[in-house]
């Protein structure tokens, strides 16, 4: 018998639906194209430290 985390690893992971090895880890075309799009849209990002004036933190202290 499969475990939680092999039963879960074969869903889509934006709708929760069986996946199709086609498109893999997607259950559709258009499951995959709304994730990319979501990479486009810059809807995944990785959290960064800025500045109130958009610099990066770090580069304040460079010149000190």
């Amino acid at each position: 018998m499969p475990s939680n985390a092999a039963a879960r690893s074969r869903r889509c992971p934006l709708c929760g639906k069986p996946r199709d090895e086609t498109y893999k880890p997607f259950c559709s075309r258009g499951c995959r194209d709304r994730d990319l799009n979501r990479w486009f849209d810059e809807g995944y990002r990785v959290p960064v430290d800025q500045a109130p004036d958009g610099g990066l933190d770090s580069d304040r202290f460079e010149d000190e």
